[in-house]
């Protein structure tokens, strides 16, 4: 457990740090040593037609972040009567379901909370994922998986022009570390590049697993379902797909695609108000 409680502050401040980093090498290095075109107007000149579409994916990735940490899922622990001799401790395992809470209902350890729709506790943001912030963390991996590959696609342009190499083979990119690392303890590459060269492999890994993630929460929402629940193997409602999207992306969804807006509040507290 306190391996856990420090990954759940060590890894938020590591994101922020790699945001930081792709963020400088992006605006200060990327940008201005590859996409400079004389020929062009200033308007539509590449640099800033790419400085717009990185800082448009960068703002988007950021303000998703900022909305699942703010928009924590409600503790039903508060509202709910858990029975009679029930205690927290046994929400602990999820195995305990008391008749009076809503289905896929879970304690998690780390927030303290009995939360709606339990999905899963995320590390890099420090909060439980359920039903007030999915559709918010979901942006958030697709926004981020694409910056990743929009920075993996300027860096090796920077790489492939600064040490006159080309990653037309498909294997160059696979052996490019290798080789880089021992050229830079022979003394033949720059720390600076060896760096670059690094963080394009970070790049690959935390877009790819972002693409992956969001990609398998969607066919999980599609089907009505959360993580928590397919991995507890709980039957869940059949429902219409369209149902199931627009209950997690409102019927403003469009909008949700293009600027981060608040989740859709959720059936729990629509119910409550009621």
């Amino acid at each position: 457990m306190l391996v856990l409680r420090l990954l759940n502050v060590v890894a938020p401040a590591y994101f922020l740090c790699i945001s930081l980093v792709t963020f400088v090498l992006q605006i200060f290095v990327f940008i201005p040593s590859m996409f400079r075109d004389p020929s062009t107007t200033p308007l539509f000149s590449p640099a800033l037609l790419h400085g717009a579409l990185f800082l448009f994916l960068s703002a988007n990735a950021l303000g998703n972040y900022v909305l699942v940490i703010q928009n924590s899922p409600e503790d039903l622990g508060k509202d709910f009567s858990l029975g009679k001799g029930t205690e927290v401790a046994d929400w602990l395992d999820g195995s305990r379901s008391p008749g009076s809470a809503l289905p896929g209902t879970h304690f998690c350890r780390l927030c303290a909370r009995v939360t709606q729709r339990h999905d899963h506790h995320c590390f890099f943001t420090g909060n439980c994922i359920g039903s007030r912030n999915m559709r918010n963390f979901i942006m958030f991996c697709l926004y981020t998986s694409l910056a990743c590959l929009d920075s993996l696609v300027a860096g090796m342009a920077y790489i492939s022009a600064t040490l006159s190499m080309s990653f037309a083979d498909p294997l160059a990119f696979l052996t490019l570390l290798p080789h880089s690392i021992s050229q830079f303890f022979s003394g033949a590459l720059l720390s600076s590049e060896m760096f670059v060269i690094l963080m394009l492999y970070l790049w690959l890994g935390i877009g790819l697993a972002c693409a992956g993630f969001c990609c398998h929460q969607l066919l999980l929402i599609l089907r009505g379902q959360t993580r928590y629940q397919l991995r507890k193997g709980m039957v869940v409602r059949a429902r219409p797909w369209r149902d199931n999207l627009q209950e997690v992306f409102g019927k403003k969804w469009l909008l949700g695609l293009l600027i981060p807006v608040q989740n859709v509040e959720s059936s729990y507290r629509r119910q409550k108000e009621k």
